[in-house]
């Protein structure tokens, strides 16, 4: 249990480290939408190529804080219902639904989007818009994103929230899960 709670801490500083750093991404997305509409207005010119640079830094910054999210217990809940709950139930609540909702999700995003990439980076893809930019980064956010919201899953929210037993029991519906699926 103790290489698996290191472990652990390793998962949480990645995705810590991840989510702090990219997070900055949006300030670059306010910029480049700012200079964006300031060439618009001030000069008439605009550029599709930084309209999809503000898009691809959005993106990355949703796909990949996702797992810093779910991490710091900052992804959305029905608080309304939440509060009257008591933790253990909240646990229970947050294992089903990542078992049931989340991993399986990831699971098939990560299966779809691995193709889906490739088949992007490899033909050089690029957008049906004029001076658009090429799409394979884009592509690539959509499985790095998802893998890095399963990891913690699967390590991490689990190992530290439950005990070893129940532990046990939530990685075998997660089994079954994923092989109904």
């Amino acid at each position: 249990m103790q290489q698996l709670l290191a472990f652990s801490r390793i998962i949480d500083g990645l995705n810590t480290f991840i989510g702090r750093t990219v997070g900055w991404l949006i300030l670059a997305a306010v910029a480049v939408s700012a200079g964006n509409a300031l060439m618009r207005k001030m000069f008439s010119q605009s550029s599709n190529a930084w309209l999809e640079l503000q898009w691809y830094l959005f993106g990355a910054v949703f796909l990949l804080c996702a797992g810093y999210a779910l991490l710091k217990d900052a992804h959305v809940r029905i608080d309304v219902l939440s509060a009257r709950l008591s933790k253990r139930r909240r646990d229970w609540i947050d294992v089903f639904g990542h078992i049931f909702f989340l991993a399986p999700l990831c699971l098939i995003i990560l299966y779809e989007g691995i193709p889906f990439f490739i088949r992007s980076y490899l033909s050089g893809e690029n957008s049906g818009n004029a001076g658009g930019l090429i799409l394979w980064p884009a592509k690539l956010l959509v499985p790095l994103g998802f893998g890095l919201l399963l990891i913690p899953f699967v390590w991490n929210r689990h190992i530290n929230r439950i005990e070893a037993g129940i532990l046990l029991v939530a990685y075998i519906a997660f089994i079954v899960a994923t092989v109904v699926l």
